[in-house]
């Protein structure tokens, strides 16, 4: 589990880093403005093809140090990235705005959805499962506020 917690807390903040980095070049949207029936946007302008695909890069690169399999790295990097647009997706339809704070929404999705789809080839346990998704909602709170004091980020949450 505890391998698992880490490539998705990764591909959770490589896209926050290399946006310090870049700022808004390279910074085009997932969703490329498009817009629904319902006037909003489909994720939003902060999901970005720099932001998954760092996120990708990042799982893939760190799974050999937690003695994983490359690609198992790209698949909870993928998963956790479509975790977060399954978020922004039902963030945007019940009218939040992007950065809007939704407690579980913002980190349930994300965690979960890696945990889930890797039970098998991690071994892992409902118990597991359960404790990464807690864990992962504990330390993206706790790392939200250190790099929001730190002026990485832009909310608190």
């Amino acid at each position: 589990m505890w391998p698992l917690l880490l490539l998705i807390l990764a591909a959770n903040g490589a896209p926050l880093l290399l946006r310090q980095l870049c700022r808004n070049r390279w910074a085009a949207p997932v969703d490329l403005g498009l817009r629904l029936a319902d006037g909003r946007r489909l994720f939003g302008a902060t999901k970005t093809w720099r932001g998954i695909g760092v996120a990708l890069v990042a799982g893939m690169a760190l799974a050999p140090l937690l003695g994983l399999p490359p690609l198992l790295g790209l698949a909870a990097g993928g998963l956790a990235m479509a975790g977060d647009l399954l978020s922004s997706f039902a963030k945007r339809r019940l009218g939040l705005s992007p950065g809007s704070r939704a407690r579980l929404l913002d980190t349930l999705p994300e965690a979960l959805l890696p945990a889930l789809a890797l039970m098998a080839p991690l071994n892992l346990t409902g118990m597991d499962v359960l404790l990464l998704v807690m864990l992962f909602t504990l330390v993206h709170s706790l790392a939200s506020r250190l790099l929001y004091r730190l002026r990485l980020r832009r909310r608190p949450w």
